[in-house]
């Protein structure tokens, strides 16, 4: 039995997530490696970021657990099990299970040259790479993840990430934006008429200071505090724990979004087991 890393999962975390996995087939060639030793390999690459070729020699042949990774991206299993898991933590909170109101934004990340089509350059943050939008609940739990070109602008991005979202999350029906979200027929206006959301954009307040005319102004502070917008950057800061996300190391966007849904899963997997 080989020494347990710090990204495996206790005996706890392993019963919260198993019920949720695929079971194996009556027939078909049996498995050789141990369920959980696979999850365990894939939650060591996201939280150690190597590349799956360097996966340490005690877990399973690297080509197994891509191929689980890769299988389990395809069929929807990671996205489920984010669900399910999602819907457990906001019961346990004493909530709903389908949220009635989320907060949008987006991330620009690098990528790196082995990085597919869907890459572009964000202006504004000054990062070549792909932007992570998410859609997160008031408690910051991810509902649903779309990843596309740094040259979208969010303006744009949010149609794919609120596809299908009437029918995924009945009871939504607020939205919190940032001022990148306004645009005649887009963004905002788009929500409001075509999905028939309420929408609040959070601006960052204004602050007057009369300062003589021989003096320079007092600097501005780099960072505020917004109402509800803190929400989602917290949420970017659990996934920028996870080393595998640093930067967008997968070639296609869809491996992106997976690996955030495992990352969210690995963080509700815990704090189930531990209340």
């Amino acid at each position: 039995m080989r020494r347990a890393y710090q990204s495996d999962l206790s005996d706890e975390e392993w019963e919260v997530l198993k019920s949720h996995l695929p079971v194996p087939q009556a027939s078909g060639r049996p498995r050789l490696h141990p369920l959980r030793e696979i999850v365990d390999a894939v939650f060591y690459v996201l939280r150690g970021g190597c590349a799956w070729r360097l996966l340490p020699h005690d877990f399973p042949p690297w080509k197994t657990v891509y191929h689980y990774f890769r299988l389990w991206r395809l069929d929807g299993t990671w996205e489920r099990l984010h669900e399910a898991l999602r819907r457990r933590i906001r019961v346990r909170l004493g909530r709903d299970p389908q949220p009635s109101a989320a907060v949008v934004d987006s991330q620009s990340v690098k990528t790196t040259g082995i990085g597919g089509n869907e890459r572009g350059y964000d202006p504004g943050k000054k990062v070549k790479g792909r932007k992570r939008h998410l859609l997160v609940d008031t408690q910051g739990l991810v509902l649903r993840a779309k990843v596309h070109a740094a040259s979208v602008f969010d303006r744009d991005g949010i149609k794919p990430l609120m596809e299908f979202v009437g029918e995924r999350f009945p009871r939504l029906s607020h939205l919190w934006l940032d001022a990148g979200y306004n645009g005649e027929g887009k963004g905002r206006d788009w929500a409001e008429k075509a999905l028939g959301f309420s929408v609040e954009v959070v601006r960052p307040p204004r602050r007057w200071v009369w300062v003589p005319a021989d003096q320079e102004p007092p600097p501005r502070s780099a960072f505020t505090v917004l109402p509800r917008r803190w929400v989602v950057e917290r949420t970017f800061s659990w996934l920028d724990q996870n080393r595998r996300m640093s930067k967008d190391f997968e070639r296609l966007p869809e491996s992106s979004e997976a690996f955030v849904y495992i990352a969210m899963s690995r963080l509700m997997a815990r704090r189930l087991a531990r209340s």
